[in-house]
């Protein structure tokens, strides 16, 4: 894709995105998506991400901006991209985007771009390289397989740059084990085992019971099991939990505790579609329910939850937060807050790009049309049921 199918497909991605919205759940879902990321996508697609993207806030943190921006709009992106059975107006918008996010790639990781994303500088360069990372592991034909030689081996030295930083005792040990598996995606033979190794044993260490993991020894209250904890280490020990029989054996525990902290999400999710505001990095909105997302995507829910009543919560949850009338500036930017622009709950680390992280809502797009999630009759979630008067099951804790 060159710079002139870059603007007609900006020309037309409006229109398009207009005539998708037609009261069905999956086209008000896929619109909000990408009316999120193309602000990024399309500045990025032309080298002008770090031109255009606004990085006055918390402007200490501006360097790290892009390459925040772009890892977590395409760890939403992914599992769309790599979709089979699209069909319609959605299908020519995938196609567009697959294209785009495969030129994004390649400016993102090629030195002598202009929107070259310095990916060895700095710990935060890690942590946003993950991101990224895991958006090959969920779409590794569209995404890694399709990029050309060149675009592909920019790639890995770029995701190699992030070696040189140690993460600490935390959910960042995650991020490098994901950096490895996506050099391992990207066919890369010299990927580190042992970065894995790591993370997929220490994380055990670290779990406390029913389903929730310590960010470190220490259990916070917060959404980071969301975020990154619970995703990533699910994800990983699809990729390499036949390593040995140490792993097979762990295996089944930790998709048993993600499915009860699959339960726990949705149960959190109000009639109303507002959620609990506890912990830090509030701001990355909807992003908390990123395990409940990526429990429906991968079949993975409890037998207790119908797709179709996680679709519900979800979209209570989506649009709520899109009601805000300033979630974006004026140009289609992010702003920091949960509902609207509340800057006071950013915290010092988090700027304009760290807001990206909310796309990891929309996983399920992930899933054909015609899959329960989306063709499901409408049925409410737990706490819809029970403050109407309906009934649930009773909860309880796993062993």
């Amino acid at each position: 894709m060159d710079l002139g199918d870059i603007t007609k497909m900006e020309n037309r991605i409006g229109k398009e995105s207009e005539r998708i919205i037609g009261g069905k759940t999956r086209e008000e879902w896929l619109n909000a998506l990408l009316r999120i990321i193309a602000p990024v996508m399309e500045s990025l697609g032309r080298g002008e991400l770090k031109k255009r993207m606004p990085l006055d806030f918390h402007e200490d943190r501006k360097e790290y901006a892009p390459l925040e921006a772009f890892g977590r709009s395409m760890l939403g992106l992914a599992p769309w991209l790599e979709a089979e059975g699209v069909c319609g107006e959605e299908k020519g918008l995938q196609e567009k985007y697959r294209k785009l996010a495969v030129l994004c790639m390649d400016r993102a990781a090629d030195p002598d771009s202009p929107d070259y994303m310095g990916f060895a500088r700095g710990g935060q360069n890690l942590v946003d390289t993950a991101f990224l990372s895991h958006a090959l592991v969920r779409a590794p034909r569209h995404l890694a397989e399709a990029l050309p030689d060149a675009a592909r081996n920019n790639l890995i030295r770029a995701l190699k740059c992030t070696r040189d930083f140690i993460p600490g005792e935390s959910n960042w040990i995650l991020f490098s084990a994901m950096v490895e598996a996506g050099l391992y995606v990207l066919g890369e033979a010299e990927f580190d085992k042992m970065r894995i190794v790591y993370a997929l044993r220490t994380f055990d260490d670290w779990y406390k019971g029913d389903g929730v993991y310590g960010d470190g020894a220490i259990f916070h209250w917060d959404y980071y099991n969301s975020f990154v904890i619970q995703p990533m280490y699910v994800d990983l020990m699809d990729l390499f939990g036949d390593m040995s029989d140490e792993f097979r054996m762990l295996k089944p525990k930790v998709l048993k505790r993600a499915v009860r902290y699959a339960a726990i999400l949705e149960r959190m999710i109000a009639p109303d579609g507002t959620w609990p505001i506890l912990g830090r990095s509030i701001c990355y909105r909807f992003g908390a329910f990123q395990m409940l997302a990526q429990a429906a995507l991968e079949h993975r829910l409890p037998d207790s939850l119908h797709p179709a009543q996680v679709r519900c919560a979800l979209t209570a949850v989506l649009e709520k937060v899109m009601q805000a009338p300033d979630m974006f500036d004026q140009n289609g930017w992010l702003q920091p807050g949960v509902y609207g622009c509340q800057p006071e709950l950013a915290e010092g680390y988090i700027n304009t790009g760290s807001l990206y992280l909310c796309t990891a809502l929309f996983l399920p797009l992930g899933l054909p049309a015609d899959d329960e999630f989306w063709s499901g009759e409408e049925e409410a979630w737990s706490s819809l049921k029970v403050w109407s008067g309906g009934q649930i099951c009773r909860d309880h804790a796993i062993d």
